[in-house]
């Protein structure tokens, strides 16, 4: 696969160079024409690629250079200050824990590179080997493109089989050669060598609810404060949820003429709309905007594709709807808008905190465990068999690999391990499933948990699956020229979060109560209160089910089949069988194969070749300022 062959698909991009001859050599197979540079003290490159005039901050002095890539309300003079007290990439692990935003750290330093992205992996870091010299980007394919590299056959067979994943597997680069630096880790790159660092790890969960609920609105105000347009209008989404409407009242606070978002969808029992029409009541210097539920695409509606080729997209089925809605926004003068995503995994746990929980404050459990027994009706022995369960999260790993052939585990059983069960896709064929296997017990050997207890590991599993998957949400919303942000999911917001004691954060009783408590007194108490979340099950599956010809009429020329992976008599019958049943009983899986079907489409049309440089050695040696 040439560079050539990527360069005109291939969007922003930044790519780390080491401060070394070899560095200068791999600058000229960035897969840009004519990309911009940012120079080492030295005058060689370092920053290389193609970014937005305000998404690249650098600040420097003497022989170090900062920069800030994404967004993050830091300017350079911040920045040069920060340079002066820096003597090596680890004296910035101060600056790295107190950035707000979201945003890449870059530094160099006396000669090293020092590169890291975001606690929840919405900003990854990917390495790879280029005629033996380390080269680093925020994007797998720009790597790629460089190497000449193929795609992960083994990952696509682990994902075709299981759907989606839990990291470290989750965490994996879809190419081969390309490997991801883990979200808590730093890359430490020298000339002659190149290793990993750990920078965060998540705080000691020891803060009562009401001081958390403090400093989690503090985090989110500050959050939401900073992200002003420099030109159009902030929009954000009012579904009527309690994470929408937290951010757009917090907007609200600076920009009261706020542009409001919501869609009437859903099935008859989804009650956002009437919640959605309270906040909207109490936001009244906004502008409210609604889309009905037959305005643009529905859900699975063809045509399919893919935005780009970094890794396989987990909701295709909603691309469609998604450039509708933000050509609209676009074409009512937004350029900035805010969503929620990211706060139900932050703020809704699973019950993994109880098999802690049980073992320190054993009676608080107790409570707890009653209203999970009667809400989830768990039968009593398999709850007890699971709170005595002692497996580490190597052997879930293992376990998964031997079972993924078994039948699926009852629907009412308690999910108390390090994750949920893997669910086989019924049109997975042998080979794939078997691939699936042999991967899985890869990682059980070398499987580290994300914390030191099963439900701590449980919510860093669901953000740092979620980070990479709603990075390419990000990406959708910019193809059609609206920049969208996430504040649940900046790090400071994460770190206040988790600071909160487990029991309380996941109280059973209330419904994401830390939230609820750090917005009581400026949301709605309607919206706060509330202990339904919207339904949109119905209207998936109606949709689903109105478009299995169209899905069918696509994997009739199946690349996935020509590879062996899936049985497409298998997936006929499986759609059609399934009508009528639960939407996590198939939505997951189907969009995972779809997305891996686009995907293989839009790798294949190219084969591996020696990569070809993109133009001229750089030599702009300047740095931007402010």
């Amino acid at each position: 696969m040439t560079a050539r062959s990527f360069m005109y698909g291939l969007t922003d991009s930044l790519v780390v160079l080491p401060d070394s001859p070899g560095g200068e050599r791999a600058s000229r197979r960035v897969p840009h024409r004519a990309p911009q540079v940012v120079a080492h003290p030295s005058g060689r490159p370092w920053l290389v690629g193609r970014w937005a005039a305000d998404e690249l901050v650098v600040g420097g002095a003497g022989d170090v250079r900062i920069a800030a890539f994404g967004r993050c309300p830091v300017d350079s003079a911040r920045l040069a200050e920060a340079a002066r007290r820096v003597g090596r990439p680890a004296d910035l692990d101060a600056l790295a824990r107190t950035l707000p935003g979201s945003a890449h750290l870059v530094a160099s330093v006396a000669g090293r590179v020092r590169f890291q992205g975001t606690a929840t992996g919405s900003r990854p870091v990917f390495t790879a080997r280029l005629d033996g010299v380390t080269v680093a980007s925020d994007r797998a394919d720009a790597l790629a493109a460089m190497i000449g590299a193929e795609p992960d056959e083994d990952l696509l067979a682990v994902h075709v089989a299981c759907g989606p994943l839990v990291p470290p597997l989750s965490e994996r680069a879809w190419w081969r050669g390309v490997h991801r630096v883990p979200p808590d880790r730093y890359l430490d790159l020298a000339p002659d060598r190149a290793g990993t660092v750990r920078w965060w790890t998540p705080p000691d969960p020891v803060l009562p609810l009401r001081v958390g609920a403090r400093r989690v609105r503090e985090a989110l105000r500050e959050a939401v404060a900073w992200r002003r347009p420099a030109h159009g209008r902030l929009s954000a989404d009012l579904s009527g949820g309690m994470d929408s409407t937290s951010l757009c009242f917090l907007a609200a606070e600076h920009t009261p003429d706020l542009l409001t978002f919501r869609r009437t969808e859903g099935g008859a029992t989804n009650d956002d709309p009437r919640y959605a029409a309270e906040a909207a009541r109490a936001l009244d210097r906004a502008e409210h905007l609604e889309l009905l539920d037959d305005d643009g695409p529905p859900v699975f509606a063809p045509p399919y594709s893919l935005p780009d080729t970094e890794a396989p997209h987990a909701f295709v089925r909603g691309l469609n709807g998604t450039r509708f809605q933000v050509r609209w926004l676009v074409g009512h003068g937004a350029t900035l808008h805010l969503a929620g995503h990211g706060a139900d995994e932050l703020f809704t746990g699973g019950a993994a905190y109880l098999h802690t929980l049980i073992r320190r404050r054993p009676l608080t459990a107790l409570k707890h465990l009653r209203v999970h027994l009667a809400l989830g009706r768990w039968p009593l022995l398999p709850t007890l068999r699971a709170l005595l369960d002692h497996r580490d999260v190597r052997s879930w790993w293992r376990d998964s690999a031997d079972s993924l052939t078994g039948p699926p585990p009852p629907p009412d059983n308690p999910r108390l391990g390090w994750a949920d069960p893997l669910s086989r896709s019924p049109w997975a064929t042998a080979d794939a499933v078997g691939t699936a296997r042999r991967v899985l017990r890869e990682v059980a050997a070398e499987a580290v948990p994300a914390a030191g207890d099963r439900g701590r590991h449980e919510t860093l599993s669901c953000l740092r699956s979620a980070g990479p998957v709603l990075r390419q949400v990000v990406r959708d919303h910019a193809a059609e020229g609206l920049r969208l942000d996430l504040p649940f999911l900046d790090d400071r917001v994460v770190e206040a979060a988790l600071a909160v004691r487990p029991h309380e954060r996941n109280d059973p009783w209330r419904y994401k109560p830390l939230l609820a408590e750090a917005m009581r007194g400026r949301v709605p108490a309607a919206v706060l209160d509330r202990r339904t979340k919207g339904d949109y099950e119905e209207l998936v599956l109606r949709a689903q089910h109105r478009h299995i010809p169209d899905l069918l009429d696509l994997f009739a020329d199946s690349a996935l089949a020509a590879r062996g992976l899936i049985d497409v008599d298998a997936l006929r019958a499986g759609l059609y069988a399934q009508q009528g049943t639960a939407l996590d009983d198939v939505s997951p899986n189907l969009e995972m194969t779809l997305g891996c079907e686009m995907w293989v489409r839009e790798t294949r049309a190219v084969r591996p070749a020696d990569p070809v440089p993109t133009g001229p050695p750089p030599t702009d040696t300047r740095f931007p300022v402010g």
